[in-house]
């Protein structure tokens, strides 16, 4: 009867830790501005706001969508990384507060310059009931970055504009109205 006892705290132990059900959004929205600073803020104007619907059943399928006030998103599929589930990154911690971070992919719209590139995306879920959303694309090239030939190296043809944002989203009623 101990076992038993003993196992049925730790299935509700472990379920409790688990279950990610109230941050589905259903017919709502997380929604919220991107963070000022500059010191964390890049190729996204300041106040630009987004809005993410989410599923947490559908989290390695199909777990939602974001949109953007810029036009960048708009309702655009967040794509999961499949191999991901099977690796490392799927347990990701970072900062205090998190009850899950999660990676995906979204392809901007042709507001964001066309072939512009796709974005990681990485929703925190925050034991809060809030939502943090990390944009990320490229980065700044290596100053003196040289050849194999010992010149300097050519810059790379057309490159994505660098991308790195967080946006801070509170839940609201209704869809998103951009």
């Amino acid at each position: 009867m101990r076992c038993v006892l003993a196992l049925s705290s730790l299935v509700v132990l472990v379920s409790g830790c688990r279950d990610l059900s109230r941050f589905s959004t259903g017919g709502d929205r997380f929604e919220g501005t991107v963070v000022a600073g500059d010191f964390v803020r890049t190729g996204v104007a300041v106040g630009t706001k987004m809005c993410l619907s989410l599923d947490t059943d559908h989290l390695q399928d199909t777990p939602g969508a974001i949109s953007s006030n810029d036009g960048r998103f708009a309702a655009t599929p967040l794509r999961p990384i499949t191999q991901i589930w099977q690796d490392p990154l799927s347990t990701i911690s970072f900062g205090e507060g998190r009850e899950k971070n999660l990676i995906y992919v979204a392809s901007p719209t042709d507001a964001d310059g066309g072939d512009a590139g796709d974005l990681f995306v990485v929703v925190s879920l925050m034991t809060s009931g809030g939502v943090e959303i990390r944009l990320l694309r490229g980065a700044p090239p290596t100053p003196g970055t040289t050849s194999d030939a010992g010149d300097a190296a050519p810059p790379p043809s057309a490159p994505a504009p660098n991308v790195f944002a967080v946006f801070t989203l509170g839940r609201e009623s209704g869809p998103c109205d951009f």
